[in-house]
């Protein structure tokens, strides 16, 4: 098995452009980052999770370090965010050079 989180992160962004949204969760490597960047290049919103609650910050923290997140959230907060953010409240356009922790 080959890691896709990134494929499927540019396959999102070059389709849905400002509408994608992306979530990064706990895991090894560096697996969506890249495509989380494009994502967010494109104009789409990205989150990742928090170190505080991952198990394994390897992904979630190669998505920050790249400047792909739009923000990271602890794993319990995301679920409600990614509602909010579908049901269009709070989209706040963040510029690619700055992340929102919360």
């Amino acid at each position: 098995m080959r890691p896709s989180g990134t494929v499927l992160f540019q396959s999102m962004a070059r389709d849905l452009g400002a509408d994608a949204l992306g979530v990064v969760l706990t895991g090894m490597g560096e697996d969506g980052a890249l495509g989380l960047l494009d994502m967010r290049q494109a104009g789409g919103y990205t989150i990742a999770e928090d170190e505080s609650t991952a198990v394994v910050y390897g992904m979630p923290a190669a998505a920050v370090r790249m400047g792909a997140v739009c923000e990271s959230l602890p794993l319990p907060a995301i679920a409600g965010r990614v509602l909010e953010l579908a049901a269009g409240k709070d989209r706040r356009a963040i510029p690619p050079d700055r992340e929102i922790k919360s």
